[in-house]
């Protein structure tokens, strides 16, 4: 926490970005999953303030996630009680706390960067296309959900073509009007003074949004309730406390709520490891986030939210990234966003009921540009197909799958273009006339055993073989057996062998000594 307060004016403007990008999502993944709305909102703030305390992260958000929503509305139906669901939650949160002390998070670390990248490219086109309805007005599908195939019957391009026959003209106005809006920002009007570098653009793109409903309210043109921002409104401050639940403990036993809770701590934990990844990618200053303390945060956050009646929370690309953009330095940005949605819920929510969903689409849609920019496909592209395949991969098994599915396929690419480069690298053969050179370097897996023994094989009769093995930092078992059983039967062709091979690496021992043809 130490000088969390030395960039308190950027930190607190991105804080409201990520306040109004957060609150329609918290509320849509709630209504996605079938939990009672403030649900959603409970898990935010615990995300926000909980998490944000004890992360290591500086720019990381947290809260209720898309990627968990199939998981948790399955979780939801199987247990015998939304109660018994909450118990779930806090116990996948101690699990979480018991991961990180076990060192799990250094998992994250052998994500491939072509991999996180195209995560990052995909859930920015993925923002585009699910947001194109809601900019328009047609808010059928809700808002935070990230899957392909959605819950109402539609996918992700079926709902835009749907759209065309469903635009709101005054919705599809204020969406264009708030894109119009944070392009002269960023593009003009940050470079024409101080105050528009402090003010951030998102925000006057929901004043705007506002003002223009307003300009047309009563009119055959206003907006309808569903497709403004619609949050619970408790009459009293006491009837505001009735929205928190508490898990009951008597399903600690159930079989249920243990299969529900280890499920979610596994792929909740899965999903914070790639998005911490995609964040610390992100970070202009380069920081790198402990992955082993974010567990632990991570399952402080599911402690708190299950034990006030909220959803479970990950780190989320989405908020994270609109707060990176937003120009967050530290993590004061995240906890003070779960401050304002504590405090907006519980005594302006009739006031945040005059947002438009399509200002925030817009919102949403800009953010989703920045992260899936065409100089993104180009810098990949000029890498190599090595780092652009999986690149590319990753990007369209997210669009067609959902965010989890996506990654394990771009990961599983992105390995096999990593091991194909070990393998090719591992072994180099030259020779002149009859002398060969059969040189191993790095690491020589099992993979390397075929085309080994294969050019061993084509070795001619009375010829000389130097195997150096001195610069392999690793040779598999079966590598060394291919090289003893060839120098046992070499000298059959009158070949002569030479090893030369490392005094100090243990497993250069197990080569036999050179054999000498007659």
């Amino acid at each position: 926490m130490k000088n969390i307060f030395k960039y308190a004016g950027a930190d607190l403007s991105a804080s409201v970005v990520v306040f109004l990008v957060a609150l329609p999502l918290c509320l849509g993944i709630a209504l996605g999953v079938g939990a009672p709305l403030f649900s959603g909102i409970i898990a935010g703030i615990a995300g926000g303030i909980v998490v944000g305390a004890f992360s290591g992260s500086q720019l990381s958000v947290s809260g209720p996630a898309a990627g968990l929503t199939a998981i948790v509305a399955t979780a939801i139906a199987k247990v015998p009680s939304y109660e018994a669901f909450l118990l779930s939650v806090v116990v996948a949160g101690i699990i979480q706390v018991i991961l990180g002390f076990i060192k799990a998070g250094v998992l994250g670390d052998y994500v491939p960067t072509s991999a996180i990248k195209g995560m990052l490219t995909a859930i920015g086109i993925i923002l585009i296309l699910k947001q194109i309805p809601h900019l328009a007005g047609y808010d059928a599908d809700y808002e935070g959900d990230y899957e392909f195939f959605q819950t109402d019957d539609k996918n992700t391009f079926s709902e835009i073509f749907y759209t065309f026959n469903k635009i709101t003209t005054l919705a599809l106005g204020i969406g264009l009007v708030s894109i119009a809006i944070q392009v002269l920002w960023d593009k003009v009007l940050v470079h024409k003074g101080k105050i528009f570098q402090l003010v951030p653009a998102p925000l006057v793109v929901v004043l705007a949004g506002i003002g223009i409903n307003q300009l047309f309210a009563g009119s055959s043109y206003s907006l309808q309730h569903d497709q403004m921002v619609n949050l619970p409104v408790a009459g009293s401050m006491q009837e505001f406390f009735t929205f928190f639940t508490m898990p009951d403990w008597s399903f600690i036993s159930a079989s249920e709520t243990w299969v529900a809770a280890i499920t979610l701590a596994i792929v909740a934990s899965l999903e914070t490891l790639l998005n911490i990844e995609a964040a610390d990618n992100l970070d202009p200053y380069k920081r790198v986030t402990p992955t082993n303390r974010e567990l632990k945060a991570q399952g402080m956050g599911n402690i708190v939210s299950g034990l006030l009646g909220g959803l479970p929370v990950t780190s989320v690309v989405v908020r994270t990234s609109a707060n990176i953009q937003s120009g967050a330095k530290t993590k004061l940005s995240a906890i003070s966003h779960g401050i304002l949605l504590l405090l907006s819920v519980a005594f302006i929510p009739s006031l945040l009921h005059l947002i438009p969903l399509s200002a925030l689409a817009g919102i949403l849609i800009y953010t989703g540009y920045k992260l899936a920019k065409p100089s993104i496909f180009k810098e990949f592209y000029k890498k190599g197909l090595d780092q652009f395949i999986p690149f590319i991969v990753t990007v369209i098994a997210i669009i067609f799958t959902d965010l989890l599915i996506g990654i394990i396929i771009g990961i599983v690419v992105a390995l096999y273009f990593v091991l194909r480069s070990n393998f090719k690298t591992a072994l180099l053969v030259v020779h002149d006339e009859n002398k060969y050179l059969f040189r191993l370097r790095k690491d020589v897996s099992f993979l390397n055993k075929p085309i080994l023994k294969a050019k061993l094989e084509k070795v001619p009769a009375n010829a000389y073989v130097l195997i150096d093995i001195s610069r392999s930092d690793f040779i598999d078992k079966d590598v060394i057996e291919v090289i003893n059983e060839f120098q046992k039967h070499a000298s059959l062709k009158n070949i002569v062998v030479e090893i030369k091979k490392s005094a100090i690496k243990k497993d250069h021992q197990l080569v036999n000594m050179p054999v000498t043809g007659i």
